[in-house]
């Protein structure tokens, strides 16, 4: 099946510039769902493999989705739904729900509103990042794409979906042409 939203690869894989590609007046500290994926820095494949269809996590994919299951434990207003870790980049639906949702956001860069959905992702993104150099790999090395990609879901037929396209994500890796050649790496 292809994505709802079109190419869900392309635009975060090869990225020159650092655009935000958040909507401008909208409050993302708000409750509600978003769908957010997140790439590795250059589409390298540091999270592990596919092998017949299903997504087998290396040591560092084992730390990014345990830090990603250790969210709510940082953020209890987030509660996480469907995600899946693969090779090069994650996909996730995250719920931010209860009052700490309702602050007003005004993020600027250097100002980030705790609890917001950018500030959930940075933090993720440090963390994993922190863990994987405790391994002994190159400290300043980038582990991450910088910005990340993330769609507000609007209604239930959208979340089916979304959480549709994120458990056959695995299953399409060898289809989709951004990833070809990758299925047999590491």
């Amino acid at each position: 099946m292809p994505c709802p939203y079109g190419n869900m690869t392309k635009p975060y894989l090869i990225q020159s510039n650092r655009r935000s590609m958040r909507l401008k007046e909208y409050d993302y500290s708000q409750c509600g769902m978003y769908f957010v994926t997140l790439c590795t820095y250059q589409g390298e494949c540091l999270f592990g493999e596919i092998v017949d269809g299903h997504m087998r996590l290396n040591r560092l994919g084992q730390i990014a989705n345990k830090c990603w299951n250790d969210i709510p434990h940082h953020f209890s207003h987030i509660e996480l739904d469907m995600f899946c870790v693969m090779p090069n980049h994650m996909h996730a639906v995250v719920n931010c729900r209860g009052t700490a949702c309702r602050a007003p956001t005004g993020e600027r860069f250097g100002k980030p509103v705790y609890g917001s959905i950018p500030t959930v992702i940075r933090s993720y993104k440090s963390v994993v990042t922190k863990r994987v150099n405790e391994l002994g790999r190159s400290p300043g090395r980038p582990i991450w794409q910088s910005n990340y990609y993330e769609h507000i879901i609007r209604n239930d037929k959208s979340l089916d979906e979304i959480r549709e396209y994120i458990a056959h994500n695995p299953a399409r890796w060898e289809l989709d042409s951004e990833n070809e050649g990758r299925a047999t790496r590491r």
